[in-house]
C-alpha cells in the first residue's frame, strides 16, 4: 500500500485495524500522521513507544473501551524494539511475552472495532545491509496485512514535491534556486519542507534566488559549490574566483566541486555528441536514458554545450582529473590547485 492509498481509505472511513509503516522516509510519515490525527476526534489518539512498553501492554490499551470516543488511533513508535534479540531470523516466535509476536497474532484475529493501530518501523531501509533486517521486521509483523512502504524520494520526485510545496506556501523561486535547494539537501523532502516554510516567512512576495538559498539554507557550502559550477560552466573567470574565495574561507571540501563539475561536463559532452540542440531535446534524451533531468538542469547543460566545444570539454575533463590528483597529493594549499584549475579552464 502507498501513503496515498492509506489516505484515500481514511477519506472513505475505511481504515484497517492495524497498519505497519515501513521505511525511513520522514516527510511521508509526518504527512500521514497529521492526516490520521486530524481524522479522529480530539483526545482519541494515544502514543506508545515499544522501547519503553511491551507489545502486550499496548494491545491491552487497544482492547480497552473508551468512555469518550468510539473511534481511537493508537500510534506506536520504535516497532523494531519488539523483535526478539539474539535469535536467528528463522526461529519461531510462538511464546507470549517480550520479543514475541503471539499477542499481536491473537489481537489481529479479533481486533477492537473502531481502533486503528499504527506501527512505525523506520529504522531500516529497503536496500543494502538494512534489507535483511527489514525483512525480519516484516516477518515479525506478518499478522498485519496492511503495510505502507515509505521509500525515499528520488531527486526528480523531490523536485516535483518541492514545486508543490512552493505553490501551497505562495513562495516564488527561480528554477536554479530550486535545483540548489533540492540537491544541497540531498532530496530530503522533510528538510526541504522545513526550509520552504522558513523561506516563506523571509521572502514574502519577493522571488527567492540562488543567493538567498546560499545565505539561509543549512549546508550553504554545498549551494555555493553549485554557484561555482554554474560560473565555470559559463566560463566566467571573475565570478568563479570570487566564489572559490568564499568556499576556501568557509573550509569547503573542494574535491566535491570537481565531482559536480565532472558530471556536468560528461553530460554536456554526451549532449554535444548526440547532436542535441536545445534544452528540451537534452531533457528528453537523458530522461529516456533513465537519468533524472528537469528543465533547469537541462538548460544548464545546454549553456555548457554552447560555451565549450567538444575538444574543450574533453580538455576540461582532463583538467578535472589533474586537479583531483593534485588535491590528493601533498601540497601547501588546496586553494592553489583550484585556482590553477579555474584559470586553465576559463582560458
Amino acid at each position: 500500500m502507498t501513503p496515498d492509498q492509506l489516505l484515500a481509505r481514511l477519506q472513505k472511513q475505511n481504515l484497517p485495524p492495524a497498519v505497519l509503516l515501513l521505511g525511513p522516509e520522514a516527510y511521508q510519515r509526518r504527512r500521514l500522521k497529521e492526516a490520521l490525527s486530524a481524522g479522529f476526534p480530539q483526545g482519541a489518539m494515544a502514543e506508545h513507544d515499544l522501547s519503553e512498553s511491551t507489545l502486550a501492554e499496548i494491545l491491552d490499551d487497544a482492547r480497552a473501551l473508551s468512555l469518550f470516543a468510539t473511534e481511537r488511533l493508537i500510534w506506536v513508535v520504535n516497532a523494531e524494539a519488539a523483535l526478539p534479540r539474539g535469535r536467528s531470523e528463522e526461529d519461531g516466535d510462538s511464546e507470549a511475552g517480550s520479543g514475541s509476536a503471539a499477542p499481536l497474532n491473537d489481537y489481529m484475529k479479533d481486533p477492537t472495532p473502531g481502533v486503528t493501530l499504527i506501527l512505525e518501523a523506520i529504522r531500516f531501509d529497503f536496500e543494502g545491509d538494512d534489507k535483511r533486517k527489514q525483512e525480519r521486521v516484516r516477518k515479525f509483523y506478518a499478522a498485519v496485512h496492511d503495510v505502507v512502504e515509505l521509500h525515499r524520494f528520488t531527486s526528480y520526485q523531490a523536485r516535483a514535491e518541492a514545486e508543490a510545496l512552493l505553490r501551497r506556501a505562495g513562495v516564488h523561486m527561480d528554477a536554479a534556486a530550486l535545483d540548489l535547494l533540492v540537491e544541497s539537501l540531498g532530496a530530503d523532502v522533510a528538510r526541504i519542507a522545513v526550509e520552504i516554510e522558513k523561506l516563506a516567512l523571509y521572502a514574502g512576495q519577493r522571488a527567492v534566488g540562488v543567493e538567498e538559498i546560499a545565505a539561509l539554507v543549512p549546508d550553504a557550502r554545498a549551494t555555493t559549490i553549485f554557484i561555482l559550477v554554474n560560473a565555470l560552466a559559463r566560463r566566467d573567470r571573475a565570478r568563479s574566483l570570487e566564489v572559490l574565495d568564499t568556499l576556501a574561507k568557509e573550509g569547503a571540501y573542494l574535491p566535491l566541486v570537481l565531482a559536480f563539475l565532472s558530471t556536468q561536463f560528461r553530460l554536456a559532452l554526451v549532449a554535444r555528441e548526440a547532436g542535441l540542440k536545445s534544452s528540451g531535446q537534452i531533457q528528453g534524451h537523458f530522461t529516456r536514458m533513465g537519468i533524472a533531468m528537469w528543465s533547469s538542469r537541462a538548460e544548464q547543460i545546454s549553456q555548457t554545450v554552447s560555451k565549450f566545444s567538444a575538444p574543450q570539454m574533453e580538455r576540461a575533463l582532463k583538467l578535472i582529473f589533474q586537479a583531483d590528483r593534485g588535491l590528493r597529493d601533498a601540497r601547501p594549499d588546496d586553494r592553489i590547485v583550484m585556482e590553477q584549475f579555474v584559470l586553465a579552464l576559463t582560458a
